[in-house]
């Protein structure tokens, strides 16, 4: 038997999608395009929509060289087609004099600009998770020095921080650990579960 047909991916698919709609847009004449560019400017909504059309090929180019640096392609367009439109409306009002120059730059600044909102975002994350770890840690040393429970100052005081970001990676580590319970607990069957009712061998 021959190997089952591989599914496109979502992302696959919109890219493909994309890429089609960029291969039949209509190609917009040099003199077109000025006429387009100061329609546009006034807010006709069709000669935008013309012009973003037209230019989609060299937005999915642009998307593709930032590939596989935190967002997905499908991601980047969406992001990039916000320059481009940026472009289409406020080129005529410009000093510029080159358009694909310009709609590149507005692109590339939006693109730019999610893929460093992403990173921080990652860098948060990860600085949020070895706070949560080195918070456990602690809340163990200190727990077994004094043989009880700590308290939020205690922990703060162990790990150097503040009170106020203690108690917040407290709430953090909290819920990690509501949502590990649960999850533990949605994979456990009770009926597999034999419970021995007799007490001291009855």
């Amino acid at each position: 038997m021959g190997a089952e047909p591989v599914e496109p991916s979502s992302d696959e698919s919109v890219m493909q999608d994309l890429r089609r709609q960029a291969r039949q847009a209509p190609r917009i004449e040099t003199g077109e395009r000025k006429d387009l560019l100061e329609r546009s400017a006034a807010g006709d909504r069709a000669s935008q929509e013309r012009l973003v059309a037209s230019n989609l090929g060299m937005l999915i180019q642009l998307a593709e060289a930032r590939e596989d640096k935190g967002l997905s392609l499908p991601d980047l367009v969406q992001e990039g087609s916000l320059g481009l439109v940026e472009a289409v409306r406020g080129f005529t009002s410009s000093d510029q004099t080159d358009f694909a120059a310009f709609a590149k730059q507005k692109i590339g600044e939006k693109m730019d600009a999610a893929l460093a909102t992403e990173a921080a975002a990652v860098r948060d994350a990860e600085l949020l998770v070895n706070a949560a770890n080195d918070y456990e840690r602690a809340e163990l040393l200190v727990a077994r020095d004094l043989h009880r429970a700590p308290t939020s100052t205690e922990i703060a005081e162990k790990l150097e921080w503040t009170v106020e970001r203690t108690e917040y990676v407290a709430r953090v580590v909290a819920e990690a650990r509501r949502r590990h319970d649960e999850e533990l607990l949605a994979f456990i069957d009770p009926d597999a579960i034999e419970i021995d009712d007799s007490v001291d061998g009855e």
